[in-house]
């Protein structure tokens, strides 16, 4: 029996999309695709939510390419700019599990520094009864670990627990944990997926 749902935040109950910032800046979504592909790029950004500190991360990034500074500096100094909004209908859909009476909870891939920033500003996040922050904790999805604490933390049985994310791999992960997971693709889907 479903008790608990854990949800990811980034594209299920957020909207964050680097293009938003990157896009406009360039007038050119290929020249945004160019730069996030091969300066600003997802194992980069990666190491933030691992936990490593974004003033290291951009000077080690601007010291391999200084002709790009300004823009590389862009990422975190206007890293609001990232950021969509709640996803559309996720805060209600939220609302209804938890007067359903199911226990809600958050495991996310994300900067402990940047998260400081959206926290207080979605209310979708004050629905959650208690979090995991990869930034915090120093280890990030898909590694087994960070499920494991977060069902300790949490104090919840993996087979009483669903876990949704949009990342196929975290998915994955928690499956073989006996976490039942689902990708989110969009709202009207997990709907007719959830228990």
């Amino acid at each position: 029996m479903i008790k608990n749902i854990i949800f990811d935040f980034g594209g299920v109950l957020l909207d964050w999309n680097p293009h938003y910032l990157y896009d406009p800046y360039f007038g050119d979504k290929d020249k945004a695709e160019w730069f996030l592909t091969n300066i600003c790029t997802y194992e980069w950004n990666a190491q933030h939510d691992n936990g490593k500190p974004i003033i290291e991360g951009t000077a080690e990034l601007i010291a391999q390419h200084p002709e790009w500074e300004k823009e590389i500096r862009m990422y975190y100094d206007d890293f609001m700019k990232m950021m969509g909004g709640q996803i559309l209908g996720m805060e209600e859909l939220v609302r209804g599990l938890k007067a359903q009476g199911y226990r809600i909870f958050g495991l996310s891939n994300w900067s402990v520094e940047t998260f400081a920033l959206v926290r207080t500003v979605y209310p979708v996040l004050d629905l959650i009864d208690d979090m995991v922050i990869s930034g915090v904790e120093h280890v990030m999805k898909p590694d087994r670990r960070i499920f494991e604490l977060a069902l300790k933390r949490f104090g919840i049985e993996a087979s009483e627990t669903v876990f949704i994310d949009d990342n196929p791999n975290n998915v994955k992960t928690a499956n073989e944990l006996g976490i039942r997971g689902i990708r989110f693709q969009s709202r009207e889907r997990l709907l007719s997926e959830l228990p």
